[in-house]
């Protein structure tokens, strides 16, 4: 599918201001990509549909992860919003006809990371963090220029933020994320 019928099909799927953060995702990912050596059309691919999941009604997140199969953790079953990234992997190959494993791995994780990332993996688990769009958290000045000169770094930052963000708020913790920092602290 075309960039245009991606973008027509994605505006009536999630709302005007997580398009724009998903445009801004896209645009992320591909300066990365460049400065980085990674392929930068599948990059703006990933980063356009990182999120195409995001605009179903909580409730229809985990019944439609049930009806097409797929794992759902426990913490998932708890979060069902969480569910977002996994079905959005899963629309992206049956919705968008994306058949790039890298592009459908990079979608399945931008949230929580994982253990070994794909530079792929990494770049939109990094932009969807950074994109211009986004308030200014802790760091954020460091944390983009550690996008571009050290992305390893960067995704330790980036987690080491949200664990702690975590552990002072109410919200609870995907073991993902947990381990995702566990492997990259100590790589």
């Amino acid at each position: 599918m075309n960039r245009e019928k991606i973008i027509s099909r994605l505006k009536t799927k999630i709302s005007d201001k997580r398009f724009e953060h998903s445009l801004g995702v896209e645009y992320t990912a591909a300066c990365m990509a460049m400065v980085l050596g990674e392929d930068v059309e599948k990059a703006r691919l990933a980063g356009l549909l990182h999120d195409c999941a995001k605009g179903l009604p909580t409730k229809e997140k985990l019944e439609k992860a049930r009806k097409h199969g797929l794992a759902i953790s426990k913490f998932e079953e708890r979060n069902p919003d969480m569910l977002h990234a996994k079905l959005g992997s899963f629309y992206a190959r049956y919705k968008y006809d994306v058949t790039d494993e890298d592009v459908l791995n990079a979608i399945c994780y931008h949230t929580t990371g994982r253990p070994n990332m794909s530079l792929l993996e990494k770049i939109i688990f990094v932009a969807d963090y950074i994109e211009p769009n986004r308030k200014m958290l802790k760091d954020m000045e460091e944390i983009r220029r550690e996008a571009f000169t050290d992305i390893d770094k960067c995704v330790v930052h980036i987690l080491r933020n949200t664990l702690d963000y975590l552990e002072t708020s109410a919200n609870e913790m995907d073991y993902m994320t947990q381990m995702t920092y566990n492997y990259y602290v100590t790589k």
